[in-house]
């Protein structure tokens, strides 16, 4: 069936809208030619998407030469502001944002260990309030959080994982608390760092594929026919918990000791590190991991300890990977996290070389492009989607009653 005019408004103001996103202010002519589009039409939605203020004239092409010129229209990126948080179980990162998804202003705070639950999530609250002050931003509109742990996919909240602290969960309440005018949303931090590699690194125009999260902790997110997909009870890439060979012993329900974690954890890199005599000066397990693995990265190929050291990592690493292989058949996993980034093509190079001889499904194997700040982007990346989809949805009227005699 034909789309009713509402309904054909509303695809063509979304379909402007997206382009302007993409391609930066663009004249009505532009837009016709890339919507296809008539001019009357064109002129139409673009008084309409101007007087709801969703955009405005930014300039004019062709400024340099003689005569008339078309006007630029652009996005109104202060229609509203998000904040991002990347909540790790040290601390708490903090990113706010235009309606593009610009960064205006960021800052985080650590959060020791023996910190109280009240003082840590005031500390992490009063922090969103700081960075919007300084971004300007009255209001915020979405609050887009990643966290480790397990997300209700009914619900959406953050659900208790054994080992997290418990000031995590609270964070989520207290912020809605604070912020009632902002939409607060939570997701895996592995699952918005995938979401940042697809659409910033090393996953760019993929719509499958596996990353690998290596950093503090290890998890996987796994992206299929470009859904993200969570499992039946958000456990989905929970891969600190697969069985693998080379533990003291087994994981349980409760703790991921004797899993893939105890192999390809930060601790358990810079443990592998010290075997080979290389040692990190950076405090943190996560900061020690990445840097030790960088450094054997910056000191060549050969047979010293630093190569033979990566040679272990890779044989750890891989069996994380081919696993996921074995069962999804990604055709590419991207290696994520500090560790992942820091390992760049060489660590990426030596797991896809022991991939090709474990299993006969071809898979490429890619460093990650933005490591840790990866959950960062990606849960900007979460707000904006949620913003503009608020914001761009446009307002129907109700449809006129019918008269009883009217069929």
């Amino acid at each position: 069936m034909p789309a009713s005019p509402s309904t054909a408004r509303a695809i063509n103001d979304r379909l402007a809208l997206r382009l302007l996103q993409e391609e930066g202010p663009l004249t009505a002519g532009q837009l016709k030619q890339l919507t296809g589009l008539s001019r009357p039409t064109v002129a139409d939605l673009v008084e309409r998407l101007t007087a709801s203020g969703l955009i405005t004239v930014v300039g004019e092409s062709g400024e340099q030469r003689r005569g008339p010129n078309a006007r630029l229209y652009g996005i109104v990126a202060d229609r509203a502001h998000l904040a991002a948080l990347d909540v790790r179980t040290e601390g708490v990162a903090v990113t706010v944002s235009d309606l593009l998804g610009r960064e205006v202003a960021r800052a985080s705070v650590p959060i020791g260990g023996d910190t109280g639950t009240g003082p840590a999530v005031e500390q992490a609250v009063a922090l969103v309030e700081r960075v919007a002050k300084e971004a300007g931003a009255g209001l915020l509109h979405t609050v887009g959080i990643g966290a480790p742990g397990l997300i209700d996919p009914a619900g959406g909240e953050l659900r208790d994982s054994t080992g997290l602290p418990e000031w995590h969960r609270r964070l989520v309440d207290a912020l809605q608390e604070r912020l009632p005018r902002a939409r607060v949303i939570v997701e895996n931090e592995t699952n918005l760092a995938a979401l940042a590699e697809q659409r910033d690194g090393a996953a760019r125009g993929r719509d499958t594929f596996v990353l690998l999260w290596l950093g503090h902790g290890t998890g996987a997110a796994v992206v299929l026919d470009g859904a993200l997909r969570r499992g039946a009870s958000g456990g989905a890439g929970e891969i600190g918990f697969l069985p693998v060979p080379g533990t003291a012993g087994l994981p349980s329900a409760t703790d991921c000791a004797g899993g893939f974690h105890s192999l390809a954890g930060a601790a358990a890199v810079v443990e592998l590190a010290g075997e080979y005599g290389l040692v990190a000066e950076a405090g943190g397990p996560e900061l020690a991991a990445a840097e030790v693995v960088r450094g054997a990265v910056a000191a060549g190929s050969g047979s010293g300890p630093a190569a033979r050291f990566l040679g272990a990592l890779a044989d750890r690493v891989v069996l994380g990977v081919a696993s996921a292989v074995a069962v999804l058949d990604p055709g590419c996993v991207v290696l994520g996290g500090e560790v992942g980034q820091a390992g760049g093509g060489v660590l990426a190079g030596l797991v896809a070389e022991r991939v090709r001889g474990m299993s006969p499904l071809e898979t490429e194997v890619l460093a990650g492009v933005l490591g840790g700040g990866g959950v960062l982007r990606g849960a900007v990346l979460m707000a904006r989607e949620r913003a503009q989809e608020e914001l761009y949805s446009p307002v129907v009227p109700p449809a006129r009653p019918t008269r009883p005699d009217e069929g």
